[in-house]
């Protein structure tokens, strides 16, 4: 039988995973024979799936590539193909396991229907010692094409497959112990055990891993399947293989225990690889994944058990670095009675029916700590959430430097932590700039108030933020501003921003060493001075001032001006040389109309009259004025407005 589309055929299958087993060795024709058996398991949607796509799982097809022949490349061809093993009937089931839904009708609103199969199927292998051993393969065509966190996932296949250690190393691999859930509520905590045992006793450690791509529409189920190595699935961004379910907090793995925790948070269908790897004399040996396609549906429960996480680290409540002291927040709902756990068998006081209790723990350490709500009723719940007890960290830090603007302040990490060692600082300077050292430096460009913080954290995930303000000196020397003068008059010169001054050079001044020297000029030219200036906490700097001496008194008018609002010549204003007052300054337009009037030389014409924008073109300006001498004067012209 066939059919001819890829998604139907294999938009059933949900999920797999590979092992394998030693059953000893023997000799077939003089040579050593390694006697494994491997077992595909193969998870299959029996709502949904199409009942001829499930029937066609059957038989599987098995390729086995040698691994000595590696790198393979085109042109490779398998040790062997095996192309009818057939499912592995178990007694009573009628060749396959249901997989129990773990549901209880009376605990969930609007539970969904549920039927999920797995069949298992196994081939023994005589396999001819060798070197690095040998690749057990199995592919199929398509995956279900509602998977929202893969591209286009319904024109990718899967692959799974087992590696058959070498012969100088035996091997069973470890199995995963309960299955896959099938069901995952949205916004309540996920708590679901993917653990695994091994029978040899290696150390087992988890963590989530990429799947890999598998057969495609055109072979939807190759009798040969493709050699290693294996391209991994494209996930949707911002998906990744480490974060391949939208939670918050987010879903992690445990990588000592296997256990996923987090609240998802966005319905949808979503391919979840996990990987465990087996250790042995401190290197990993082999591992096992598991594929899985994880539905996260609206399918609230009545009852809903819940500790929040306040902590980073994996399913823990709360890290206490201050004390020994642990005040408990019920964030559950749908309850009438509590029964909480603190993880510290025979202590007193270990268990509570408060609400929300408190407990003080004797130590250091860390703790489980399990919450059921309505023990004992026919809908209860429950969750387990690791308390963590590390007191004392406290941060802290110094700073040294002058607080001047451009020069380095010195930042010292006083951190307090009974455990050591401190694993991570953040520093944030308040203007933007930050840092990852423990001692840094650093150099605010400019006054102010900052507020200094540094969040340091360690090993054992004791978090803590202290914050201080670093005040630096608004200083800015100031020689004045540059200016014109007639010649034999003096001028006084006006220096700020410090509390000593050092003017260079001395030509024409009256003092070099105060604020305010007066400077007598006899002739033209063109001076140029420079201030050192120094402030009362120690900073200093440099500015200068430029003096033009000018033969005789004059005014100085533009002939056009721009009021577009671009910061240049947006003002039409006289500039006086050697005058002592301005009587009046006033602009007509062609018409005779007085569009304005001033009296001051340090303000002019915005290029408006009544609120709005005059025209382009001439206007005519008058200026009246008094000398050094006192005798009246009077000036006029005209100047040009563009935009």
């Amino acid at each position: 039988m066939s059919l001819c589309t890829g998604d139907a055929m294999a938009s059933h299958i949900v999920g797999g995973d590979f092992t394998y087993r030693h059953l000893g060795d023997t000799v077939i024709g003089g040579r050593i024979r390694m006697i494994y058996r491997a077992t595909l398991y193969i998870y299959q949607d029996c709502i949904t799936g199409v009942p001829e796509a499930i029937a066609e799982d059957n038989p599987a097809f098995f390729t086995v590539y040698d691994n000595d022949n590696a790198p393979f490349g085109p042109g490779s061809f398998p040790y062997q193909v095996d192309t009818n093993i057939f499912f592995n009937p178990i007694a009573g089931t009628g060749g396959s396991i249901v997989v129990p839904g773990n549901f209880s009708n009376d605990c969930v609103k609007n539970i969904p229907p549920l039927c999920l199969q797995r069949k298992r199927f196994e081939k023994t292998y005589y396999l001819p010692a060798n070197a690095s051993g040998y690749t057990i393969v199995y592919q199929r065509c398509c995956r279900n094409s509602s998977i929202i966190n893969v591209i286009a996932p319904g024109d990718e296949g899967a692959t799974y497959f087992c590696v058959i250690p070498g012969s100088s190393r035996r091997n069973n691999s470890a199995s995963f112990t309960n299955y896959p859930p099938q069901i995952i509520c949205l916004n309540n905590p996920l708590y679901y055990d993917n653990s695994a045992t091994d029978p040899d006793g290696d150390s087992l450690t988890y963590e989530f891993c990429a799947a890999q791509v598998g057969a495609t529409g055109a072979d939807i189920k190759p009798k040969t399947a493709r050699y290693p190595p294996y391209d991994t699935v494209r996930y949707y961004p911002p998906y990744t293989f480490q974060n391949a379910i939208s939670g918050f907090p987010l879903i992690e793995i445990d990588p000592v225990t296997g256990i996923i925790t987090g609240t998802p948070n966005r319905i949808g269908r979503y391919l979840v690889t996990i990987c465990c790897n087996e250790w042995r004399n401190g290197i990993i040996i082999n591992t096992v994944k598991r594929e899985f396609q994880f539905v996260v549906t609206d399918c609230s429960k009545v009852v809903v058990a819940d500790i929040p996480q306040f902590s980073t680290a994996p399913n823990t409540y709360i890290v206490n670095c201050t004390d020994y002291t642990v005040r408990f927040v019920n964030k559950s709902s749908g309850g009438f009675a509590y029964k909480w756990t603190f993880g510290v068998e025979g202590a007193p006081g270990n268990t509570s029916t408060e609400f929300e209790p408190t407990f003080v723990y004797p130590d250091t350490g860390t703790y489980n700590v399990r919450l059921v709500v309505n023990p004992g009723s026919t809908c209860p719940d429950s969750i387990t959430r690791l308390v963590k007890i590390y007191p004392v960290f406290r941060t802290g830090f110094a700073d040294s430097g002058q607080y001047c603007p451009g020069s380095p302040i010195s930042f010292k990490d006083q951190t307090v932590s009974s455990i050591k060692p401190i694993s991570y600082w953040k520093w944030s300077f308040g203007d933007g700039g930050e840092s990852a050292e423990q001692n840094p430096t650093h150099i605010f460009p400019k006054g102010g108030t900052y507020n200094v913080t540094l969040i340091s954290e360690n090993f054992r995930n004791c978090v803590d933020t202290t914050l201080r303000r670093v005040v630096v000196q608004n200083f800015r020397p100031y020689a004045g501003d540059d200016t014109i003068v007639v010649k034999g008059e003096r001028m006084q010169f006006d220096a700020r921003g410090g509390v000593q001054y050092a003017w260079s050079p001395q030509l024409n001044l009256s003092d070099t060493s105060i604020s305010n020297p007066t400077a007598f000029y006899p002739d033209t030219g063109f001076y140029a001075y420079s201030v050192f200036v120094q402030s009362a906490y120690g900073c200093s700097g440099y500015d200068t001032i430029r003096v033009l001496v000018v033969n005789k008194a004059s005014f100085v008018v533009p002939n056009a001006f721009s009021p577009n609002g671009d910061g240049h010549n947006d003002y039409f204003r006289p500039r006086a040389v050697g005058y002592k007052d301005l009587r009046y300054f006033k602009v007509y337009n062609r018409w005779g109309e007085e569009v304005y009037t001033g009296n001051s030389l340090e303000v002019g014409w915005d290029g408006t009259f009544k609120g709005r924008r005059s025209e382009l073109g001439i206007y005519f300006w008058q200026i009246s004025f008094t000398d050094r001498f006192g005798k009246e004067g009077f000036m006029k012209g005209d100047v040009m407005l563009i935009r």
